[in-house]
C-alpha cells in the first residue's frame, strides 16, 4: 500500500501483529455451550467461538476440525486464550499451545470442577477475568502495513460488485503484495465458469492443479447432491439483482483477487507459508468462508456486497464495501465503506483504493467497524462427517 506504511498494531510473540487485542474463548464440547454462553455475557473484550460437537467427531472430521481450532486460537487478533471442555481428555490437542502459541492460555475442564456447571462457571470467569486485565497492560506500537493479511470475501453481489466494488478490492490487493504484504481469498464454487483463468495465474502447475482440482470437486458435491446451484449459488437475491448465472456471479467474484501469480492453494482455514497471494478451497457462503479467511490468519477482511449482508467474523474486523449507491444511502448503519462514485462520479479505482488504504489504516489501528459496534460477529466450523 503505497500511501499509509504503519499502523498501530499489538506486536506477537511469534508471527504477525494483532490489530485486536481480543480474549478468546474457545468452547471445545457441547456440553459445556450454555456456560460457555454465560461466561461471555459475564465479561468485556471476551469473543466466544465454540464448537458444540466434540469428542464424537472421528477421522477426517477430527482432524481438519482441530486444526481449525488450533488456527483460530494463533490468530494474530488473539491476546490470550482460554480452553472449555466437558472432557479433559481434549486438553491433549492443546498441550503444546502455550510454547507454540506465545500467548497467555488457560485449559478448564467440567472435570476440573467435579462436573458442577456452576462451579465450572464462576471458575472460568475467574480465569478469563485475570487474563483480560493482563492483556489489557499491552500496548499498540507502530507496524509494517505489509504485515498485514488481507481476506477477501463477497457476499450478497450485484452487478456494482463486479463492475467496480471487487475490481477495486484487485487493485488494492495488487498493491499489497507489491509493498510485501499477503492476502487470501476462498468462495471456492464461486470460480465456476473462471476456472481455466484462475488456475492460469498459478506460480506452479501444482498450484494450478490444485485450483482446476478444488473447482472439480465442489461442482462434483453439487452434483451428486442434487443440487441446482441456480436459486442456490447465485442465491435469489444475486438473481433478481442481475446476476442470472454462476459465471456472471464468478467473473465478478474473481475480480477481487486483483493480478498477482496465485502462489498457494491452501485448505480451508489453511495458513500462508509465505506473503502474496493464497488461493482458499473454501465454502462461498459467509460464515463458514470467514471463519476459515480468520483460521488462515487475515488480521482483517475486506466484504464487498451489492444487495446488503450485515454478518461479519467475530475475530477479524470485517470492513463492509459497496459500490451500489442505493445500498450505501438505505444502508449507512452496515456499510462501512462507500464507493459508489465509482460509478455515479466516474472517479478513478486508485482514487478509491488511496481512500480505502487509509481506512484499513484507521481500523487496524483500533477504529471499530460497524459490525464490531452492532454485535453481529460469529464464526462457524465447519463439519466434515459424522459423529459417533
Amino acid at each position: 500500500m503505497a500511501t499509509q506504511h504503519t499502523f498501530l498494531g499489538y506486536q506477537r510473540q511469534q508471527g504477525q501483529p494483532g490489530i485486536r487485542n481480543t480474549l478468546l474463548i474457545l468452547n471445545v464440547s457441547g456440553l459445556t455451550q450454555p456456560a460457555a454462553r454465560r461466561i461471555e455475557a459475564a465479561l468485556s473484550g471476551a469473543v466466544l467461538v465454540s464448537m458444540p460437537h466434540g469428542n464424537g467427531m472421528t477421522g477426517n472430521n477430527d482432524e481438519q476440525v482441530n486444526r481449525i481450532l488450533l488456527n483460530l486460537a494463533a490468530n494474530p487478533n488473539v491476546g490470550a486464550i482460554l480452553v472449555l471442555s466437558s472432557d479433559k481428555r481434549r486438553a491433549a490437542l492443546f498441550e503444546d499451545a502455550p510454547s507454540n502459541l506465545g500467548k497467555p492460555f488457560e485449559f478448564l475442564s467440567l472435570g476440573d470442577c467435579d462436573r458442577d456447571i456452576i462451579a465450572f462457571t464462576a471458575c472460568a470467569v475467574r480465569i478469563a477475568a485475570r487474563l483480560l486485565v493482563d492483556i489489557s497492560r499491552q500496548t499498540r506500537k507502530a507496524c509494517a502495513v505489509s504485515e498485514l493479511t488481507l481476506g477477501l470475501q463477497c457476499g450478497m453481489s450485484d452487478p456494482s460488485s463486479g463492475i467496480a466494488a471487487n475490481p477495486l478490492l484487485g487493485v488494492l490487493s495488487d498493491a499489497h503484495i507489491d509493498a510485501g504484504g499477503t492476502v487470501i481469498f476462498s468462495e471456492t464454487a464461486e470460480w465456476l465458469g473462471c476456472e481455466e483463468s484462475v488456475a492460469e495465474r498459478a506460480a506452479s502447475k501444482p498450484v494450478s492443479d490444485a485450483i482446476l482440482e478444488a473447482i472439480s470437486r465442489r461442482e462434483r458435491l453439487a452434483v451428486e447432491a442434487g443440487i441446482d446451484l441456480m436459486g442456490n449459488n447465485p442465491n435469489q437475491a444475486n438473481i433478481d439483482s442481475g446476476l442470472s448465472t454462476i459465471e456472471d456471479k464468478a467473473i465478478g467474484s474473481i475480480a477481487k483477487s486483483g493480478s498477482q501469480p496465485i502462489t498457494s492453494m491452501l485448505g480451508f482455514g489453511g495458513r500462508p507459508a509465505a506473503a502474496g497471494l493464497h488461493a482458499m478451497d473454501g465454502p462461498s457462503f459467509s460464515p463458514e468462508s470467514l471463519t476459515g479467511l480468520a483460521a488462515a490468519g487475515a488480521q482483517i477482511i475486506l466484504f464487498t456486497t451489492g444487495c446488503g449482508n450485515s454478518y461479519v467474523s467475530a475475530l477479524c474486523p470485517t470492513v463492509k464495501i459497496t459500490a451500489n449507491p442505493d445500498v450505501a444511502s438505505a444502508l449507512p448503519d452496515q456499510i462501512d465503506f462507500d464507493c459508489s462514485d465509482l460509478i455515479t462520479d466516474d472517479r478513478s479505482l486508485d482514487d478509491a483504493k488511496t481512500r480505502l488504504e487509509g481506512e484499513i489504516a484507521a481500523i487496524a489501528s483500533g477504529a471499530l467497524t460497524l459490525g464490531e459496534v452492532l454485535l453481529e460477529g460469529d464464526e462457524v466450523i465447519s463439519r466434515f462427517g459424522e459423529s459417533l
